[in-house]
């Protein structure tokens, strides 16, 4: 059973999904349990794992492989393992698929397909972070992008329809761009091996040699299409408009785990197979991460819907999670896997409480809203929190993670010659701690509104308490104890980085 166990992990969630898609009719109210069944088995999977993994030894684990595919021409592999950036990843999707699933518990809009469609995310979405084959990688990639679509298309919000269509444009073009770039990468390894059967699996293509010019040319490409999922000004216009429309669950799925994809297959993808292309982009992606971050927070100042603001603070800390990682240091390349990991919790919280906010408000504009502290005591308290813990409150997650970062772009900056560059990196704190703080104040603070009946509002009911809370203590457990999650990190990033540092 444990040279199986991330084939359990992985297709577990897919097995709810078929069974819920099949309770029609009255059997729908079921499907629910069934979500919850099959979303707390992979978590308790991820968890063994997680605590099964040998530290000391490092390296990638659990290792499966199976050949699908062979012909003279073509060997496709099924290779599943992991290493401590795949571990801390994949608890973070099961976790949160158990707490959307929670939050989500009273749906009752098609439920059955609902909750399929989340399961069913949850699978392509551990295939991407347990994939060790490049092909195989794409496929669970195309897998978790295509139940977004659909929940954005049938329970978003009146623009729907534009948003899932917009969100399936510019992730699928993206997406063939990328696999342009993996099917480069696949023959060009054959002809420098000297055989002529493609093969896609990470050890095969990682070390192999590629030319500089090949490699500034395939990062290109394969950086277009992690840009556009994380994403990256200029490619940022499909986040707001999905995030807005899509349901709560969608949404703390989208920026909780899904944005993740981009920044993840960027070290995993770019970092290790192509580091003199890694070290020929450094500048555009330091310069394309610092316009993300300044745009990102000034343009959640201008928001008057409290789920857009949340939605280009996305933009703002996966620029900051970028910064980190185009650093090409072992401590940046860090930093920035950290703050993924600390993005995916805190967002959570933002859109789960957004989510509250438009349900039991019946409206999420800012200037509307007013008192709400004191009509729904626990809901400010989730809010403040989490806004908290976003802006980088000392003792939190985020903390943490944008502390890190900073630290290491400053030493970069100050290696290069270009230390006010950090003026940047601070003026983006000062301006998240503004809109964050002037939101809260609007929002929950000073007299009750009159401007919405407020009469009948009611507060977090208990399965959304239990999401936001569980959330809130992991947000605080890794803020005061962050080596649980750096710790694993830490060894892949140092890993890359040896490699990056012979090139530089």
């Amino acid at each position: 059973m444990a040279d199986m166990m991330l084939s359990l992990l992985l297709f577990t969630p897919l097995v709810g999904a078929i069974l819920a898609l099949f309770m029609a009719g009255e059997k729908s109210k079921y499907a629910r349990w069934v979500a919850l069944i099959f979303s707390v088995i992979p978590l308790a999977i991820s968890l063994v794992v997680l605590t099964s993994y040998d530290m000391v030894a490092g390296g990638t684990q659990f290792l499966e492989q199976y050949t699908w595919i062979e012909t003279a021409f073509l060997k496709m592999q099924y290779i599943l393992g992991v290493d401590g950036l795949s571990l801390i990843m994949v608890f973070l999707t099961s976790i949160l698929v158990f707490l959307v699933v929670l939050f989500s518990w009273e749906e009752k809009e098609r439920p059955n397909f609902f909750f399929a469609l989340i399961l069913g995310m949850e699978t392509g979405l551990l295939g991407v972070f347990m994939a060790a084959d490049y092909f195989l990688f794409f496929i669970f990639w195309e897998v978790a992008l295509i139940p977004m679509y659909f929940l954005i298309n049938i329970w978003g919000g009146p623009r729907r329809h534009y948003a899932a269509i917009k969100f399936f444009i510019y992730t699928h073009v993206a997406s063939l761009i990328m696999l342009i770039g993996i099917f480069a990468m696949a023959f060009g390894a054959a002809s420098i091996l000297g055989v002529s059967q493609l093969n896609f699996a990470f050890d095969t293509i990682s070390g192999v040699g590629f030319s500089s010019t090949f490699q500034i040319l395939v990062f290109g490409l394969l950086f277009f299409g992690f840009a556009v999922k994380m994403p990256m000004v200029p490619f940022h216009t499909w986040l707001p408009d999905a995030h807005v429309e899509a349901p709560t669950a969608g949404s703390v799925l989208l920026a909780g785990v899904m944005l993740k994809m981009g920044s993840y297959g960027l070290i995993r993808i770019c970092l290790d197979a192509l580091p003199d292309g890694a070290v020929a982009w450094q500048i555009p992606m330091i310069i394309i991460a610092l316009v993300s971050i300044i745009y990102g927070a000034l343009a959640c100042i201008a928001q008057r819907d409290l789920k857009k603001m949340v939605a280009f603070s996305s933009i703002n800390h996966m620029g900051m999670v970028l910064l980190g990682v185009a650093t090409l240091s072992d401590v940046g390349i860090a930093a920035g896997a950290f703050l993924m990991f600390a993005h995916g919790l805190i967002t959570a919280v933002l859109f789960m409480v957004c989510g509250i906010t438009g349900h039991n408000l019946g409206t999420r504009q800012i200037p509307l809203l007013g008192g709400l502290a004191a009509k729904m005591p626990n809901y400010a308290a989730f809010m403040m929190f989490g806004f908290m813990a976003s802006l980088g409150l000392p003792g939190l997650v985020g903390f943490v993670g944008e502390f890190t970062v900073l630290s290491s772009f400053y030493d970069w900056a100050l290696a290069e010659g270009m230390v006010w560059l950090i003026i940047l990196g601070l003026l983006s704190l000062l301006l998240t701690a503004g809109y964050y703080l002037w939101a809260m104040q609007r929002s929950i603070f000073g007299p009750l509104t009159d401007r919405i009946d407020t009469s009948k509002v009611n507060d977090v009911n208990i399965f959304e308490g239990i999401s936001l809370a569980a959330l809130c203590g992991l947000i605080a457990l890794f803020g005061i104890f962050p080596a649980l999650a750096w710790d694993l990190i830490f060894p892949v990033a140092s890993d890359i980085a040896a490699v990056l540092v012979g090139v530089i």
